[in-house]
């Protein structure tokens, strides 16, 4: 792959160089990718092995370098470390689309690793990583089936913008990410501010339009690149073929009957038991091709019983959402929390609130982001009745969680309109389809729960298709098998004003407008329909729970910061020792208290503002006695406020001072004067 060819590529009012000879030799296929100055370099390894597979060990890595922004990692390791949650996300927007344009019998490994090299503040990566690596793939002689294009598409002022700038899409209504092949849309990944589905399917069209250009261009550059390509053909179809109508023939009819039994559990258990005995009867040395046979077979039946029957698995018709149940604040001691169940999905969600200080803080590529929403969506091996080993989040958690939290961040408070960092968790305690959508609503329903002030409900719905040529059937609110057989994955989430999130993955070579528009008319139904289950239970945000931190805010004057904070923090880590709460305070002046309960934080402020407050003459205090000396008493008013009380004042006959007032005594005096370099007069209050 020494062959150097560059070509450069219009897209929209930017241009795409992709460049290939010159890095990375040794790779089965390397490209490097610019659009301004943002550089990705893409290297595709492949792997040829006679073993037999199941599946297709395709891996995508996307890492970013911080060198490419000119900044040197944080933390005490100088060097970058696990994967972050942008790369993860950008890792997976590369996968989807790429994916289904391979034949089902190619089972070689494949690895495509797209690393950033530069970046600029006009072009973000993702979507120059995704045209490197479909470059890459398009030279890398492997059966793809592209190449594949991707865009991003923003919402301004009425307008659709093609691949806006960082600064652009803090203005934008859509932040939108389209893949597709020449022909078919395969993948959408967005979040809106409540856009309608005519406006959402108008940004998809817009996106793959403006694609065409640029694919039919990756083909010319591949065709230069690699003019001879090696053919690729399924070796074992014959066997395959004889492999599928032994066990077409042999369980068809069992397994027409046991997909048509609703209880996830008792079908799979029910289908198992057919495979167990069918591979009794077969020769063992061929088990692993009966096998996949057998999915080939359970598939065809689920399809055929759509397409040809009008019956899904749980007997519901195209269109019905399963049967919704809904409990609020049911857990004694969080914040919010709500039980949202569909069918045999199922998510406990809670919302917990924090200070400022939990404010989630990002070192981003393009800067230092606070965010003060955060969710978090685990799945665990038992939801789907399976064994597994607890461990950290893994690709598929971190994108479901990141799809909810898109979906619910367009009604979350900002932290200047709500002062609390706001954390969401979904704990997924069954599932059987759409999870990441009984996130969103059971995240809703959690977020009033614990009386955050968001706009409205927000639910979702997960969207299905079966496809055989022309024939198709879009399916409302899908089943687990239903995704695992189906064509697609369409995720729907939004208010009753329009859509919120939107997720798309095809797992045929693509889908055109009228299937599009279908899916998301039939997801607004469901999606209605859903928001009225929520909002029978819980429309509005509750009062703000007494479970939650007591906050209060108020200023003092910016040039006593200083005293607030004390000599090396001193005073305000007394402060927050004293009261048990957490102070923030900023150079205006502004001071935010968090406490347990509103008495404790109304403590702490006076104490601030008595802290703050300056000595007025005339006025009557009730000090300390901080020192006794021999020409009178040194008596503290205020916090750092000593005044003298002369010895003249003192009426009694004594022989000594200390006979009549001591260290720590409490007594009433009056300011009478403020005299030079704030010296403070006292003398009784009772005095004349």
């Amino acid at each position: 792959m020494n062959k150097l060819v560059k070509k450069e590529i219009p897209m929209g009012s930017k241009t795409l160089v992709l460049e290939t000879g010159k890095i990375a030799r040794q790779a089965s296929a390397s490209v490097i990718a610019s659009m301004g100055n943002t550089v990705v370099m893409c290297a595709v390894v492949t792997k040829t092995s006679d073993e037999k597979r199941d599946f297709f060990p395709l891996s995508v890595h996307y890492s970013e370098k911080t060198y490419s922004a000119g900044k040197i990692p944080g933390g005490y390791f100088k060097r970058e470390g696990r994967p972050t949650e942008v790369e993860t996300l950008t890792s997976r927007l590369i996968d989807r689309p790429l994916r289904p344009l391979f034949p089902d019998f190619f089972k070689e490994e494949v690895q495509v690793n797209c690393m950033l090299l530069s970046l600029d503040k006009d072009n973000p990566p993702d979507v120059v990583a995704m045209l490197a690596a479909s470059a890459a793939m398009s030279i890398a002689d492997v059966p793809f089936m592209g190449p594949i294009a991707g865009a991003r598409v923003g919402f301004i002022d009425d307008e659709y913008v093609l691949n806006p700038s960082f600064e652009q899409m803090g203005q934008s209504d859509l932040d939108m990410i389209v893949a597709g092949s020449e022909n078919a849309v395969l993948m959408v990944e967005s979040d809106a501010n409540e856009l309608s589905e005519d406006l959402m399917i108008g940004g998809i069209l817009f996106a793959h339009q403006e694609m065409k250009s640029v694919i039919s261009a990756i083909k010319g550059f591949a065709d230069e690149v690699l003019p001879e390509r090696v053919k690729h053909e399924n070796k074992y179809a014959d066997e395959e073929k004889q492999a599928f109508d032994t066990i077409d023939s042999k369980v068809r009819g069992d397994l027409v009957d046991a997909f048509t039994t609703t209880n996830k559990k008792e079908r799979n258990e029910k289908v198992g038991s057919i495979k167990d005995n069918l591979m009794q009867e077969l020769d063992e040395e061929l088990h692993d091709l009966y096998t996949k046979q057998f999915k080939e077979v359970e598939k065809d039946v689920v399809r055929g019983n759509v397409l040809n029957d009008q019956k899904r698995i749980d007997g519901r018709g195209m269109t019905e959402v399963r049967d919704i149940t809904i409990e609020t604040n049911f857990l004694p001691s969080v914040h919010g929390s709500a039980l949202f169940t569909r069918g045999e999905t199922q998510a406990i969600v809670t919302t917990t609130l924090g200070s400022g200080r939990d404010v989630q803080t990002v070192d981003a590529l393009q800067g230092e982001i606070k965010d003060n929403f955060m969710l978090h969506y685990n799945f665990p091996s038992y939801s789907v009745g399976e064994l597994g080993f607890p461990m950290g989040p893994k690709r598929r958690e971190i994108g479901h969680g990141a799809l909810a939290k898109r979906s619910l961040k367009f009604g979350v408070p900002s932290i200047e309109d709500f002062p609390y960092a706001i954390r969401v968790v979904s704990e997924i305690t069954e599932s059987n389809g759409s999870s990441s959508m009984a996130s969103v609503c059971g995240g809703s329903l959690a977020l009033m729960a614990a009386g955050v002030p968001i706009k409205e409900n927000v639910a979702g719905v997960a969207m299905g298709l079966i496809k055989e040529g022309d024939k198709y059937e879009v399916l409302t609110d899908i089943l687990g098998d239903e995704d695992h057989l189906g064509d697609m994955d369409f995720k729907v989430a939004g208010t009753k004003n329009g859509v919120t999130g939107l997720q798309m993955d095809i797992k045929i070579e693509g889908i055109n407008e009228e299937i599009l528009e279908k899916a998301l008319m039939q997801a607004k139904d469901a999606r209605m329909h859903i928001l009225e289950k929520m909002d029978a239970v819980l429309s509005k945000p509750l009062e703000l729970t007494d479970l939650a931190p007591s906050f209060t805010k108020f200023k003092v004057h910016k040039d006593k910061v200083k005293v607030v904070i004390g000599k090396g923090g001193s005073t305000i880590k007394g402060l927050q020792e004293e009261f048990g709460v957490t102070i923030e305070l900023q150079d205006s002046g502004e001071v935010s208290v968090f406490a347990e309960n509103k008495e404790i934080a109304s403590q702490a402020k006076e104490k601030i503002e008595l802290l703050c407050a300056e000595p007025e003459e005339g006025k009557v205090y009730e000090g300390v006695v901080a020192k006794v000396v021999e020409f009178g008493a040194f008596v503290t008013i205020m916090p750092g406020k000593d005044g003298l009380l002369h010895i003249s004042q003192f009426k009694e006959d004594f022989e000594h001072l200390t006979d009549v007032i001591n260290e720590g005594d409490t007594i009433k005096v009056k300011l009478v004067e403020v005299g030079r370099q704030g010296r403070l007069k006292l003398e009784f209050a009772d005095s004349e």
